[in-house]
């Protein structure tokens, strides 16, 4: 599992790619908080469209910083293929992450089915 935190136009991206799951969940933690801690920055973008696993773990630090962002007016928006929106649609999670197919249309707020 690989975590990069970027800076992408006026807001972070936090890219993961790999198996995401309770072994590996820490690093994706602690980049989603660097990520929307930096420069009071609540505007977060995450990529997961590398991510070849990813279990329920990875939808707390998700909420957690879809709350931190929306509390200072900011949003979080998450690139994932369709395997992955299995979690998110049976968690009820899809209604505050819909899909963004590339990281342009989650800039844009262009979510995709």
């Amino acid at each position: 599992m690989r975590v990069r935190p970027d800076l992408f136009d006026e807001c972070r991206l936090v890219t993961a790619e790999g198996e995401l799951d309770l072994t590996t969940i820490t690093p994706f933690t602690q980049a989603l908080w660097d990520s929307r801690n930096a420069a009071g920055c609540p505007f977060l973008i995450v990529d997961l469209s590398l991510v070849s696993f990813m279990d329920s773990s990875v939808l707390s630090p998700l909420n957690d910083a879809w709350t931190d962002c929306s509390h200072r007016h900011g949003w979080v928006r998450v690139i994932y293929h369709n395997r992955l929106g299995l979690l998110f649609r049976a968690s009820g999670g899809n209604s505050h992450f819909p899909r963004y197919h590339n990281r342009r249309n989650a800039w844009q707020g262009l979510a995709g089915p």
